[in-house]
Order: structure tokens, then sequence, then C-alpha cells
């Protein structure tokens, strides 16, 4: 755990993925794993920040792309658009992350990255905020357990990192669940 509570795990092994052709992917290096995982523990703390932020309508969808996808406890969004349609209307919310795991992907460098988060969530003022006749299953004000993952692919738009930076990233698909 390190000094914000967040459990990091880097327990990613080596691995070459390889396909009906006789080209297999490079296996993913020590190299590899040490990037994704302060890639991962970077975006996770800037992605809750903001999204818990005053500021999340303007700044969260700029983590997206037009390309990217966004599925909302079974429901779909497209791109920076479908983004912003979700949080508009979204009261403010307060996350927590309990833990995230990270996984490189191999095929591209820097690799694409599979972050997997959970936590709490809570939206509006919490329970205290409620007014009296709230009523008890609303999701408003109480904490939700949540399970999210991203796929984090590196961004091409980006200007070229300088040795031991981390890679710049946007998210290409993004699936969020209540699982409590």
């Amino acid at each position: 755990m390190d000094d914000a509570g967040i459990q990091t795990s880097a327990s990613c092994p080596p691995t070459t993925i390889s396909s009906s052709s006789t080209m297999a992917a490079p296996p993913i290096t020590p190299s590899d794993i040490e990037i994704a995982t302060r890639a991962a523990d970077h975006f996770t703390r800037l992605y809750y920040t903001t999204y818990d932020s005053d500021t999340r309508l303007a700044d969260l969808p700029q983590f997206y792309r037009p390309t990217s996808v966004l599925t909302w406890n079974g429901e779909p969004f497209s791109g920076v658009d479908g983004t912003r349609a979700l949080i508009e209307n979204m009261p403010p919310t307060k996350h927590e992350v309990q833990s995230f795991d990270c996984h490189p992907i191999p095929g591209t460098q820097p690799p694409s990255l599979l972050v997997t988060v959970s936590g709490n969530v809570t939206h509006g003022k919490g329970p205290a905020g409620n007014p009296t006749n709230t009523p008890a299953k609303t999701i408003e004000g109480h904490p939700r357990v949540f399970s999210q993952t991203f796929m984090l692919v590196p961004d091409p738009t980006a200007p070229p990192t300088k040795p031991g930076e981390v890679a710049k990233y946007y998210i290409g698909a993004d699936i969020v669940r209540f699982v409590g």
C-alpha cells in the first residue's frame, strides 16, 4: 500500500501472445510492467480526483477521444460527447479507490494497459446531506461498491516522453458496474 492508501499490484507475469500466424507479439518485459504500474497509478489518482472535482464536466471528457466507448452499468455511451452526456446530470461524487491492478497488453510500445479499479463511490452529499424523506434505496447519498475497467491506449498526439517519464494515455474503453 502506498502513502495515499491505494494498493497497487505489479504481479503481471511476462507473457507472449501468439496468433494463428507465425508472428508473435514480443514478450512483456519487466520494464513494461514497471511502466504500466506507474502509468496506472498516475492515471487512477488523476482520473478520480478529476471525476470528483467541481470542474469534472469540462475536465473529465478530456480523458476520452471521439472513438472511446463507455459502458455505465450496462448503458453504452460513445466518445467525448457521450461521456459528457452521462456526467452532466449526475450528482457530485466522492470515490474511494480500494485497489487497482494493471496489465500491459503486448503489441504496442509503450503497451496499451488494462486497468481494473475497485472501490466505493458516494453520489450526492452523503447520507447526512439527504432530506429526511429520501428513500433508503436511493443511490444518491449512499456509498456503492463499484468495479471499473479501463483500456488505456498510448496517445499518439502527445509530445514524446523523456527517458524515465510515463507515457501519455487516453481511455479507449471504460466499463463501470455497481457491484454492491
